[in-house]
């Protein structure tokens, strides 16, 4: 139940990302739904995923990277 929650997380931050705001939005409610582990896998997973998208960078402070 816990993995589909992540995936579910990924799913909607693909589809909210072309609005930084909305992005950030999304990232802070999953955030504080996911387990500690499941953040550290969406960290990766931002990182890898905003690397051609210099608007979300600021979406990182929320993770504390």
């Amino acid at each position: 139940m816990a993995r589909a929650m992540l995936e579910y997380t990924k799913t909607v931050l693909k589809k909210v990302s072309f609005d930084t705001k909305l992005f950030c939005k999304e990232l802070k409610k999953a955030i504080s739904n996911l387990l500690p582990e499941e953040i550290e896998e969406l960290k990766l997973w931002i990182q890898q995923f905003i690397t051609d998208k210099p608007e979300l960078q600021e979406s990182l402070i929320y993770l504390k990277v």
